[in-house]
């Protein structure tokens, strides 16, 4: 991981402000949503990809069921 140098506080509701400079860099635009990840005393943000829940691939026909993508390949495999 590389350190920024930008420091934040954390609002009285918990949240904390990603500066322009870094959301235009990583193309994090308003409504977009962010994972969490927690590595030890790390939190790290990921932006959530279109990717299958299964294989991790990132792929322009997934389907969705129940909130989750999947892609073509790995339900024919479920199926079979």
């Amino acid at each position: 991981m590389k350190n920024t140098g930008i420091v934040r506080k954390v609002d009285e509701l918990g949240r904390v402000v990603l500066p322009v400079e870094l959301r235009n860099k990583l193309d994090i635009k308003e409504k977009d949503e962010l994972q969490i990840w927690v590595n030890g005393k790390d939190v790290v943000l990921r932006k959530e990809e279109d990717t299958c829940v299964f294989c991790d691939k990132s792929k322009k026909d997934l389907q969705e069921f129940n909130r989750k993508k999947y892609c073509q390949k790995c339900i024919a495999k479920i199926l079979a």
